[in-house]
């Protein structure tokens, strides 16, 4: 999956980088690569990372994954802290 490796590289590059800046670097890391990024949305980059946590692929570094009961309804969300 092309996104999934676009989050990882921009992980591993900056891991520091704010929630706020996170899905402008994706898209850029995803053109650089040649890919279109005009059909890829926030909500979609957003999505794809929580999954990421949620498998344990990768570290909530951004911390925006919130585990709470609503996890356990098997309901998704992502809230900044």
């Amino acid at each position: 999956m092309d996104i999934k490796e676009a989050i990882l590289d921009v992980l591993s590059r900056d891991p520091l980088i704010k929630p706020v800046d996170f899905v402008d670097r994706v898209k850029e890391r995803l053109e650089e690569r040649g890919f279109f990024t005009g059909l890829v949305t926030a909500k979609r980059v957003w999505k794809v990372y929580e999954e990421m946590v949620r498998s344990g692929d990768v570290f909530d570094i951004l911390g925006v994954v919130r585990k709470d009961k609503a996890d356990e309804a098997g309901e998704s969300f992502l809230e900044p802290r």
